[in-house]
């Protein structure tokens, strides 16, 4: 039977008084254009509007109508727009709405050197037949953000398009109790999972969610979805954990169990602060979703000052920037530090086997590969099963930051009437020293009383007890800055640096490496471009001359609090990601000569830790020495990267080397935002200084104020 009327004229009439009250809208087609014709979203009228993002879809779809005030807003909008945009003459067809997403999808093409390309920027040539580029929206207007129906992708309400159209929503996004999970961007999507299971599926099949390979060898990052504490007790999740040591949940906890009982996997570290939940990859498919769960303290304040008391709006626009210049956090700022190395120098890369001729898996040269490596016995740890089982007992290397306080007895009375003590801070000094840094790639090898080479990596044995330097000075071969006491390991940076001061070096044994590379070089300019782009959205520029330098550092922290807060996570990226170089065996389980997890890793690599810290400290000994030989002066102390002077004034300018025309001087300290330049790290009065010397403290631990312990290794 069909769907006639009983009263067909009783329905016309009523159409007709349809039409003359106004209820009657433009058919679904023209709605489409009269809206793309005004360069207006979806979200931007849906926002306007007051209703969310699929009733849009659905009217301009004709599956649905709007009613009551919705609908006279709507009519509204459409005959303001028609007077706007009139339709084009029969005969010159409508210009068919643009595509958002290409007809092929497309991999950008990335850079050797394992740069993102910058949204926004001209892209490599499109395969055949793909779009060109996604046609950029306008940014809705400021008000309630625009959500998307968890079957349709939500969106975006920025300029800037997407960098891959496979991952059209950013990298990552904050979940919150109601299902709404801020992207970047400023993006909101409805997410409807209300099991941890769910929002896997979901994050999977429908958010739009990742980040692009950091390099051709590579894999795309996964998606990040970070859970506020209303996120987390919606998805089952504990307020906090009650394994405050191991921190993660009991395996027979409900999430956990849910997990498994959908045939998904958790990695060894179980579900703790950082999560990964995941499935065998399904051929160039990769199934793994990472958690941030923030009431667990997943965000640390040290790393995040502040991030994690954020909206969740802005929580994703700080995530997002670091994922868009660093990498998608993929835990501690260490954690993804040391996940950046292996992003920039993937392992693997795919070889032609010449027998078969069949394409698999080869070693990426330059890289770390895919295997562990013990170190030389000098080069581990005491704990380490190459030291525990061979009984090495001939010492270790000992290459570690300044931790230097001048003797008070060569403190002249020059000196101490100076008014003030100006402490100096390294920007990011061991990423300064990661720079063309040449580390060893392949096992070590021992040697016997060996030629010295300066430009071979690995570890010493030698005597420079008889090396004379100035005792205002720390020396440059120990931590504490006393003089060596017989023979040590040392490694190739503080061995060369000796023959730069002039001295002779006869090496007794030595374990050196035959392949070597620039390891850390992507690694180094990726951070330093994240550093200087970052502090420069915070007015700090390479253009400012030293006192406009100053100035702008002063308050740059004040500028904009949530990238003051990407740059505190870029510096301890840095730091934590050395230090991970060399992770120490945890637990109160562990006993000496076992294995821990982190020896499994190509990246435990002592060796190439120890090298990072003797250039930084080569590196800041030369400056101490330039400084004493172009302005006399000599440091009160040293703290890792912080070094402070006496100074007759409050401000560097008033003891810093210039020139005649007003710049500074090579070789010394100098101002600027670049790593391995300086900036002020605090002021107090002389008598201050002199008080913590002769109570035996550090002034360059201090001099920020508020007692304020400086992060070592910066």
């Amino acid at each position: 039977m069909s769907n006639q009327p009983s009263d067909p004229l009783a329905a016309v009439d009523a159409l007709l008084a349809a039409v003359e009250s106004g209820q009657i809208l433009p058919a679904p087609a023209e709605r489409v254009r009269l809206r793309e014709a005004a360069g207006l979203t979806q979200a931007a009228v849906a926002q306007a509007l007051g209703v969310r993002l699929p009733s849009i879809q659905a009217w301009e779809e004709g599956r649905a109508e709007p009613r009551a005030e919705r609908l006279q807003a709507y009519r509204r909008l459409l005959e303001g727009l028609a007077q706007r945009y009139p339709a084009p003459p029969r005969h010159e067809p409508a210009p068919a709405p643009v595509s958002v997403t290409p007809a092929v999808p497309v991999t950008p093409r990335v850079p050797e050197s394992g740069q993102v390309p910058v949204p926004g920027a001209p892209e490599s040539p499109a395969a055949p037949g793909a779009q060109a580029a996604r046609p950029s929206a306008r940014r809705a207007p400021a008000a309630a953000a625009p959500r998307s129906h968890p079957r349709r992708p939500a969106v975006k309400t920025t300029a800037p398009p997407a960098s891959d159209p496979r991952f059209p929503h950013g990298p990552l996004a904050v979940l919150d109790g109601d299902g709404s999970a801020y992207g970047v961007d400023g993006i909101v999507l409805d997410c409807p999972a209300t099991t941890l299971v769910d929002l896997v599926e979901w994050t999977l099949a429908e958010s739009g969610l990742g980040a692009p390979r950091l390099h051709r060898y590579g894999k795309d990052s996964d998606p990040l979805i970070v859970l506020t504490a209303s996120a987390a007790a919606r998805l089952g999740l504990p307020e906090r954990l009650e394994d405050r040591r191991g921190l993660r949940l009991p395996e027979d906890h409900p999430v956990v169990k849910q997990v498994t009982k959908a045939k998904w996997k958790l990695t060894r570290r179980g579900f703790g602060p950082w999560a990964r939940v995941y499935r065998p990859s399904e051929g160039n498919r990769r199934m793994c979703v990472q958690l941030a769960v923030l009431p667990w303290d997943a965000l640390d304040e040290r790393s995040w000052p502040g991030v994690a008391d954020l909206d969740p709006a802005d929580i994703a626009r700080v995530l997002g920037v670091y994922a868009q210049r660093v990498i998608t956090p993929r835990g501690s700022t260490a954690v993804s530090g040391l996940e950046l190395m292996t992003a920039l120098r993937p392992p693997t890369r795919a070889v032609q086997d010449r027998t078969t001729g069949q394409w698999v898996s080869g070693h990426h040269p330059g890289s770390l590969g895919t295997e562990p490596m013990d170190p030389a016995p000098p080069e581990a740890t005491a704990e380490h099963p190459v030291v525990v089982h061979t009984g090495w007992k001939s010492g270790f290397l000992d290459e570690e930051a300044y931790q230097w306080v001048r003797d008070l007895d060569l403190l002249s009375g020059d000196e101490a009437a100076l008014p003030y003590a100006v402490g100096l801070d390294l920007n990011t000094a061991f990423l300064a020293a990661a720079s063309r840094l040449t580390v060893g790639l392949s096992e070590p090898e021992h040697f016997t009383s060996p030629r010295f080479y300066p430009k071979v990596p690995g570890s010493w044995l030698v005597d420079l007890s008889h090396v004379e330097l100035d005792p205002r000075l720390p020396s440059p071969f120990t931590p504490d800055g006393t003089r060596p006491q017989g023979p040590a390991w040392y490694q190739t940076h503080t061995v060369a640096y000796a023959q730069e001061l002039g001295y002779d070096v006869e090496i007794l044994e030595a374990y050196l490496r035959r392949e070597t590379g620039a390891y850390l070089d992507p690694w180094h300019d990726r951070l330093k471009d994240a550093y200087v782009a970052t502090l420069a959205e915070l007015g700090v520029t390479k253009d400012l001359s030293d006192t406009e330098f100053l100035a702008a550092m002063e308050h740059h922290k004040e500028q904009d609090p949530a990238l003051a807060a990407v740059l505190a996570a870029i510096k301890a990226t840095v730091k934590g990601g050395v230090g991970k170089l060399r992770e120490r065996p945890q637990g109160k389980g562990y006993r000496d000569g076992d294995r821990w997890p982190a020896l499994e890793r190509p990246t435990w690599r002592p060796d190439i830790r120890a090298a990072v810290i003797s250039k930084a400290r080569v590196n800041m000994h030369r400056k101490l020495r330039n400084m004493a030989e172009m302005t006399g002066r000599y440091p009160l102390a040293v703290l890792s990267d912080c070094v402070v002077y006496p100074s007759p004034g409050a401000s560097p300018l008033d003891f810093l080397p210039y020139d005649a025309s007003g710049k500074a001087k090579p070789g010394g300290f100098r101002l600027g935002p670049s790593p391995g330049l300086a900036k002020l790290e605090g002021v107090q009065p002389m008598a201050w200084a002199v008080d913590l010397m002769e109570q035996g403290l550090n002034p360059a631990r201090h001099i920020k104020g508020g007692d304020a312990v400086l992060d070592e290794g910066e």
